[in-house]
């Protein structure tokens, strides 16, 4: 019993000689040893009490930015804060404040671009890149998409707009990856001659009916209203979210549709008249015209995005137009004027293999059958010391992009027209850019083929793997002699990127042409998304060709845009 007692004493005694010696540390340094804060939260947490107890704190000055001006700061101690909206200018660096798990923290980030690591090998008959993140239609640069041929009207070098063909592959790539990364579209059939029999309202002096027309062995709606008719035959609706519609029609010169939308809020109306002539674009007040080109009494499938149709031709009159909200737009009319026949009247989520299409059958009809070519009918001044191109340019990348759509439509559909255009496309490969090809020589040894093909040549890294991948598109589509010259291209433009490749390294990031070469100027370096895009390209053609100069310098790259630099000497 006595034993037990000094233990237990003994125990007491270091307990509190323990306690005691924590108190001390406190008393003498404000946290007890083992709470001890050594890092800048705690630097933050003393200057949040010293504001609460109107301690001084920070205190205001000047900084002096190389002798040339000042800007206001802070300083605290030994240390100085600067306003970040200057250094996000002065070093292109971002950031922003954010809040999550109840916390307000500033994220910091060197670059405003990601990478995305491919998830398998580079499929030429599947997803093109990232292109199912693209939504080319709503660009800033596209006026519109044509109503007679479905595809984008570029107004990147001409205002009044164009057709770029680099442009249109860019939407036909992206609605064909759209397809296969996107749940099957909802669809509803508005009118079917054969099966609905919907009831329009046919104003007097007008005349609807059902006929079965030889063409395509089916009935259809066959339509006629008096020219000086204002109201034209219309067919009620009442749909929301499904505002993709697509329809068959067979129209006379006089012919025209008209689609109704209404804000579900503002109650707004606007209509969207698709006529038969060639006007592209034009708008009057909530009324928007687009020409669907004289069809020669031929059937002809539309589709048409309502909510992109719409947003353009109001952006057309008022650029400060907000855009509208899909899911605040409804139809309530189709209403048909002048004379025709129309079909298979359909609204859907969306469409995107029949917009693919539309791409594909551009470039077959879009093709100079002599040259292979796709022409860029704009002149192109891509920069002081260069000869500026002159209407009819060919683009590498364009033909490249071209190929890599026909190649995809040919697989899909098995039509030898797209085959055949896609093998012609290869034809300015082999031409150098001053016979009005697309190659150019680099030090008189390397190929590389220009997206745009400039005196002197400008090298532009971006645009020469998409045209690398368009050819390794095709050389795995096709067959025989047609898929062994596209091989031989490829594989010649892939040793001259391996042996150029680092050339377009600066050291912290990349550079978007060789132009300091050829020129003898300062660098055009590459913006951070042309510079992820050189790393995605890489990661790609890794997947093909297991080099190690593509792991090896896309992992660099990508460290640059972690803030990570080349070592100095």
């Amino acid at each position: 019993m006595m034993m037990r007692m000094n233990y237990k004493t003994i125990l007491l005694i270091l307990i509190v000689a323990v306690i005691s010696s924590l108190l001390t540390s406190w008393n003498n340094c404000g946290y007890p040893f083992f709470l001890r804060p050594t890092d800048w939260k705690y630097q933050f947490n003393q200057h949040k009490e010293k504001v609460n107890n109107n301690e001084p704190g920070y205190q205001e000055i000047d900084c002096s930015i190389n002798g040339d001006y000042s800007i206001g700061c802070r300083k605290e101690g030994d240390e100085v804060y600067i306003p970040f909206s200057f250094i996000h200018k002065y070093f292109e660096i971002y950031g922003k404040l954010a809040t999550y798990d109840g916390l307000e923290r500033f994220e910091w980030l060197h670059s405003y671009s990601k990478i995305v690591t491919p998830k398998g090998k580079y499929d030429p008959r599947g997803v093109f890149m990232t292109f199912e993140n693209y939504n080319v239609e709503v660009r800033e640069r596209v006026k519109c998409v044509s109503g007679s041929d479905g595809v984008p009207v570029s107004t990147q070098w001409e205002s009044q707009g164009y057709y770029y063909p680099t442009q249109i592959a860019q939407f036909g790539l992206s609605h064909y990856s759209k397809n296969l990364t996107e749940p099957e579209p909802y669809r509803k059939l508005i009118k079917d001659s054969d099966k609905l029999k919907l009831e329009w309202s046919v104003p007097q002096g007008s005349f609807i009916s059902q006929i079965y027309d030889k063409q395509v062995n089916s009935y259809v709606t066959k339509f006629a209203t008096p020219e000086t008719s204002t109201s034209g035959i219309s067919l009620k609706l009442d749909h929301v979210l499904d505002l993709v519609l697509k329809w068959d029609l067979k129209i006379k010169d006089n012919g025209s549709i008209m689609v109704t939308l209404q804000s579900r809020e503002k109650k707004d109306m606007y209509n969207l008249h698709y006529t038969a002539n060639n006007i592209m674009l034009h708008t009057f007040r909530n009324h928007i015209y687009y020409g669907i080109g004289q069809n020669n009494h031929q059937w002809k499938r539309f589709t048409r995005d309502l909510v992109v149709d719409l947003q353009k031709g109001l952006y057309l009159n008022d650029k400060s137009k907000k855009k509208l909200s899909r899911s605040k737009l409804k139809i309530i009319r189709i209403t048909l004027y002048g004379s025709g026949m129309i079909d298979n009247i359909t609204l859907s989520t969306s469409e995107h293999m029949e917009q693919f299409y539309d791409a594909a059958k551009w470039f077959v009809a879009n093709q100079n059958v002599t040259s292979g070519g796709w022409p860029n009918p704009v002149r192109r001044r891509v920069s002081t010391g260069m000869a500026t191109l002159e209407p009819g340019w060919y683009s590498g990348m364009g033909q490249g992009h071209a190929i890599s759509v026909l190649a995809r439509a040919y697989y899909h559909s098995r039509e030898e027209k797209y085959l055949q255009a896609a093998v012609r496309g290869l034809r300015p490969f082999k031409l150098s850019s001053s016979k009005g090809g697309v190659a150019a020589l680099f030090l008189g040894k390397y190929i590389w083929y220009e997206e745009y093909p400039t005196t002197p040549p400008s090298f532009i890294l971006n645009g020469f793997i998409y045209s690398l991948i368009g050819l390794y598109d095709l050389k795995s589509i096709a067959t025989g002699k047609d898929a062994n010259e596209a091989s031989r291209l490829f594989n010649q433009g892939m040793i001259s990127l391996k042996n150029m490749l680092t050339l377009y390294d600066t050291g912290s990031g990349t550079t978007y042409d060789l132009r300091h070469f050829t020129l003898k100027i300062a660098p055009n370096l590459a913006r951070w998304d042309y510079h992820s895009t050189h790393v995605n390209q890489l990661l790609l053609l890794n997947t093909i060709d297991n080099d190690p100069i593509f792991t090896a310098t896309a992992e660099r790259w990508i460290g640059y845009m972690n803030g990570k630099k080349a070592a100095h000497n």
